[in-house]
């Protein structure tokens, strides 16, 4: 396998934008996907990465739209203090991929202290 070179993608900058109705985005707060189950979920998120469960919420209806849809929504913190979100729509039904999209495109990369940090939990998984 052919080593990478790590690069950073962090770059300190704050929207200065001053044109009016423009907010000033200050990072990501949570990214959310489905997920199939949140029991299994958790376990794997929290039990096998460490990610703490800061949050699981159920509700019968969806608060933006009043819609009836039963569902648990469970949050996992990162180092930077955003969260990782999954969606249990408690039908027992995966993520489904758009057939369109390649399966590359869809992806979590999360950022890791070292090489060493990754190959050590990448041993670990397997």
């Amino acid at each position: 396998m052919t080593e990478l070179t790590p690069i950073s993608l962090r770059r300190a900058v704050v929207n200065t934008s001053s044109e009016p109705g423009v907010p000033h985005i200050h990072g990501l707060h949570h990214w959310a996907y489905r997920c199939r189950d949140s029991e299994e979920t958790r376990a794997f998120y929290e039990g096998l990465l460490g990610l703490p469960l800061a949050a699981a919420v159920y509700h019968d209806r969806v608060p933006s739209t009043g819609e009836h849809c039963p569902y648990y929504h469970v949050f996992f913190e990162l180092a930077d203090g955003s969260y990782l979100a999954f969606f249990d729509l408690l039908d027992d039904q995966p993520y489904q991929q758009d057939r369109n999209t390649p399966m590359f495109v869809h992806h979590l990369a999360l950022e890791v202290d070292s090489r060493q940090s990754l190959d050590d939990a990448k041993r670990r998984l397997e």
